[in-house]
């Protein structure tokens, strides 16, 4: 497959555009918040905004993961904006599990409980939660260069996130209608494209070597 080829960034406006990306990639929950202040969030506010939150998170994850595909199958080299937009789907996790905690359940530890016996799919989203702790906490150079080889199987945690991310929203809603199916459709295009890779590489790396001889 032929690669695209885009004009590269110049490296003194890189970083301006990663903060942009940050900048653009919360408007959305900022809005949100302002919706749900000025009563534009309907009947049920809290769980709107809730849910807006989660949605986000659940879509900047997705986009952190098309990163590579689009990388290794059209050429589109956009690796340097994986941390800002893997970082954003935290802050938005973040934000949801935060509302469900004080606005929804009101801090209330016997109704957390409850609701965590009543719905399981809380515990997916507790489990993706604990699991992208430790991947923003390590999402930086000097991490990077202490943990070596293993800051790479850390942040493999980021699939079985996705799974538990979008099985969360799934069974949230209780009913499959057409959002949930498209990002079921779109983790499982995501998640199966890992398990291709290395025989889609090796095969391009082959062609390459015919090429060249």
């Amino acid at each position: 497959m032929a690669s695209l080829t885009l004009p590269a960034l110049p490296a003194r406006y890189k970083p301006a555009s990663i903060w942009l990306l940050y900048i653009v990639g919360l408007m959305p929950g900022l809005y949100a918040f302002y919706l749900g202040i000025f009563g534009g969030l309907g009947a049920d506010p809290v769980r709107a905004f809730e849910h807006l939150l989660g949605l986000w998170a659940l879509r900047f994850l997705c986009l952190g993961l098309v990163i590579t595909p689009l990388r290794d199958l059209f050429g589109i080299n956009l690796i340097g904006y994986r941390r800002a937009l893997g970082l954003i789907a935290f802050y938005y996790v973040l934000a949801h599990f935060t509302v469900y905690l004080t606005l929804d359940r009101g801090l209330i530890l016997s109704s957390i409980a409850g609701d965590i016996l009543k719905r399981p799919y809380i515990m997916l989203g507790m489990a993706g939660l604990l699991m992208l702790i430790p991947l923003a906490l390590t999402s930086n150079q000097a991490s990077i260069r202490r943990l070596g080889p293993s800051w790479n199987r850390l942040h493999k945690l980021v699939y079985p996130v996705l799974i538990v991310a979008v099985l969360h929203y799934v069974l949230s809603l209780k009913v499959i209608s057409a959002e949930p199916a498209f990002y079921l459709a779109v983790a499982t295009v995501l998640l199966g494209y890992r398990l291709v890779r290395p025989k889609i590489m090796a095969r391009r790396r082959a062609k390459r070597a015919t090429a060249r001889s």
